[in-house]
């Protein structure tokens, strides 16, 4: 007869009752001299004597020794050797007979017969007296009659299901407490998406089961515990489940393990705990195995590791197979087994496809595998799509996209998003798209977003008495951020503001960073701030890169430099060069300027 529960045996059923086991040599011995002092009580004519003795050699397997003093002391009307003797004959084969003394055992008042009795019934599909027998039991306050029960009402979809799972793990039954603890847990995931409060509470019962059905060698449940403690941040209690767990065969603690020890810094332990786990089967853990190899540089390891995840069902070991051949150069099998991964349903794979068959010049190709990635969820390729339908000037389809995946966090989209805002003119929606993807690293999107508070700052106040105290507004913490991140044009910006406030030494920090950076505005604002401070040939250098990059300001000024130095013909080239490079005003200038020298040349 089938039994349930993790690790449950025929023992633990409370079908018979059973004398402590022994774990000593003495207790060996204390059992053998009791064993003959009940034999010797029961051939005296002892009833209970018979009984228990009766259950010493059923337990010991001795079925035939066994069954004459249970029916002896059956037929004396002892209720525990009724019951004892149905698990005899039920282990012999004779389940109808051993139903026959569970029932009479169970109205006698037996708790451990009537859930026999109801298990009986239940495995015949008897559902309706099942569940009378084991409701029996249960009320009588048995813990394997009240889980048998739960099981019997979560099946049917009955009432009552979880208070009769609740009951049973309350009286220490561990399967019962790990069933009931996933049901909490469930119920805390939906209720938390729902939004309600209740699911903070439903955790915490959960947690609670989960140690209790651990505590007493559940491995799911300590698998369980261990991902609850991981999630709250106590890696060290959680690695001691965890390790419980996979002591106990759990391959998946075994890869948790091993994700924890990675972190930890420890590699060369996790890569043992992942090799456990990955031989039990377990494709998470190839897959990392895989990973910690493809690091190493050794590509033929990883790619076996990746063939193992993925013959364990896992979709990512075909989606890592293609991440290795496309770093390698082999596009071909990069293709085909993202292809593989992307029709099992990985989104990833159908995203990483898609960019593949692009960057081949394949964009019809790519469209529906970046659209099937989409809607299984992948941020990155909702963003894709934005590029591409972008790219074909279709602004308000991807418009739809970049918002799709803005709205699930994705910081280049809400540039993206902050960006036509600005152009449509909501300077609101904008802003917030903005402060999303400045807050998200976005180095732009903080100077936009700098910009547009930039613009709505008032001027500030003249000041009739002593200097002015200058407190940081916040588009200038935002410019500040922007160029810390090396943005050019906010570089220059800071540089601005500080040459605006007197710190000419902050300013000339900021300028030269962008000018070094490849900044041409940067390079000819240094220039002014040098020549301003009477270094005017170091200015010229400054201004001579500006203008090289097509300032024409900058190249203004070197042919006002030159025409001072008396060097005519190449103030007059410099003067050429800022009349094509602009503007119209600075064109304008150096028009005159050019036809002054030129005058000055032929005179």
């Amino acid at each position: 007869m089938d039994v349930m529960g993790d690790k449950a045996t025929l023992f633990e059923t409370g079908r018979f009752v059973q004398p402590p086991e022994p774990d000593e040599a003495g207790e060996v011995a204390e059992e053998a001299v009791e064993e003959v002092r009940q034999r010797l009580a029961a051939e005296a004519g002892d009833v209970e004597a018979m009984s228990v003795l009766g259950a010493m050699l059923l337990r010991r397997g001795d079925l035939d020794g066994a069954e004459a003093h249970l029916r002896a002391a059956t037929a004396a009307g002892d209720r525990a050797a009724a019951n004892n003797l149905g698990v005899l004959l039920h282990q012999r084969g004779y389940a109808d007979e051993a139903a026959g003394w569970w029932r009479i055992a169970a109205v006698a008042g037996s708790a451990a017969a009537a859930h026999a009795l109801g298990r009986h019934h239940r495995e015949r599909g008897d559902e309706p007296a099942a569940e009378y027998w084991l409701r029996q039991s249960a009320e009588q306050g048995h813990a394997l009659g009240a889980y048998a029960l739960a099981d019997l009402l979560e099946h049917r979809g009955g009432a009552g299901a979880e208070d009769w799972m609740r009951a049973a793990a309350e009286r220490g039954h561990r399967e019962a407490a790990y069933r009931l603890a996933r049901a909490l847990d469930r119920k805390a995931v939906s209720e938390g998406e729902s939004g309600t409060d209740n699911g903070v509470a439903l955790l915490e019962q959960a947690e609670q089961f989960y140690r209790q059905a651990a505590a007493r060698g559940h491995r799911r449940a300590a698998l369980h515990l261990g991902a609850i403690l991981e999630k709250r941040g106590e890696l060290r209690e959680a690695g001691r489940w965890y390790l419980t767990s996979a002591k106990d065969g759990e391959a998946r603690a075994a890869c948790a393990l091993g994700f924890l020890l990675r972190d930890a810094g420890d590699t060369e332990s996790a890569a043992v705990w992942w090799l456990r786990a990955a031989q039990d089967g377990d494709g998470n853990a190839a897959n990392a195995l895989g990973a910690l190899h493809a690091e190493r540089g050794e590509t033929q390891t990883a790619e076996r590791w990746y063939r193992a995840a993925m013959d364990a069902g896992d979709d990512n070991g075909a989606y890592n197979l293609g991440l290795l051949c496309a770093e390698q150069g082999r596009t071909g099998q990069a293709e085909q087994w993202y292809r593989r991964a992307a029709y099992a349903g990985h989104r990833e794979a159908a995203n990483a496809l898609a960019i593949l068959l692009l960057q081949g010049g394949d964009a019809t190709g790519a469209e529906p595998w970046f659209s099937k990635a989409a809607e299984a969820g992948s941020v990155d390729a909702a963003f894709n799509l934005g590029i591409l339908h972008a790219g074909r000037s279709e602004d308000a389809v991807a418009l739809r996209w970049y918002e799709r995946a803005a709205a699930a966090g994705h910081t280049e989209a809400a540039l993206q998003v902050g960006m036509a805002r600005l152009r449509d003119g909501d300077e609101r929606a904008a802003e917030r798209h903005l402060r999303c993807a400045a807050g998200g690293g976005s180095a732009e999107a903080a100077y936009r977003l700098a910009t547009v508070l930039d613009a709505r700052r008032p001027p500030e106040p003249a000041h009739e008495l002593g200097e002015a105290v200058h407190e940081k507004t916040e588009c200038e913490e935002w410019y500040e951020r922007a160029a810390s991140q090396g943005h050019r044009r906010a570089q220059v910006r800071v540089g601005m503001m500080a040459a605006a406030r007197g710190d000419v030494v902050e300013a000339a920090r900021w300028y030269r960073v962008a000018a070094e950076a490849g900044s041409r505005n940067g390079a000819f604002n240094l220039g002014l701030l040098l020549a301003r401070e009477g270094s005017e040939p170091e200015a010229a250098v400054w201004w001579t890169r500006a203008a090289d990059a097509g300032h024409g300001r900058a190249a203004l000024r070197l042919a006002l430099v030159y025409a001072r130095r008396g060097e005519l013909a190449e103030g007059q080239r410099w003067a050429d060069r800022a009349v094509s490079l602009g503007p119209a005003e600075v064109s304008e200038r150096a028009a005159r300027l050019r036809d002054a020298l030129r005058q000055e040349l032929s005179a």
